[in-house]
């Protein structure tokens, strides 16, 4: 079973990484490059009767057919909000294609890693699932997605 690959104690080990950024409301996230397969532009969307409130429906690409998780809705994030105006992140896991559905996408960076951190423990289990780490950038803090736990979610 392929697994999306994580970042370790291996991590720090290493001078820097590459990362594709992106926006979710006011703040900014980021997974490996090199789990994205590519960035696509808004997709006509399917819903799906009884998913959770996260998934956006299905979209096709190119004949695959690909479930859409809304990351605004994941980690409960609410402001203004246009629903037309979004980037699809394609990421392949072990079962399939996913959009990560986010609000913008980002120039790929590469962040040295003396700037990473590892999730404050003073935040609640339920959310430290979710993120490796923090990278500290000059204006801005830059959360490192735990993509495996993304993909894990209680249904």
């Amino acid at each position: 079973m392929e697994k999306v690959q994580e970042p370790n104690r291996n991590l720090a080990e290493s001078k820097a990484r590459q990362l594709c950024g992106f926006r979710i409301g006011k703040d900014f996230y980021a997974i490996p490059v090199l789990e994205v397969q590519e960035v696509v532009k808004p997709q006509v969307k399917t819903s799906v009767p009884l998913a959770p409130e996260y998934i956006d429906g299905l979209i096709n690409l190119r004949g695959q057919v690909v479930t859409a998780i809304n990351m605004r809705r994941l980690l409960k994030i609410e402001d203004d909000y246009n629903e037309e105006d979004y980037m699809n992140i394609i990421v392949k896991h072990s079962d399939g294609l996913y959009s990560l559905v986010v609000d913008e996408v980002l120039d790929v960076m590469e962040v040295e890693m003396d700037r990473f951190s590892e999730t404050p423990p003073t935040l609640e289990a339920n959310i430290k699932n979710y993120i490796h780490g923090v990278f500290k950038l000059e204006d801005k803090l830059l959360i490192l997605l735990n993509l495996n736990k993304v993909f894990e979610i209680k249904k």
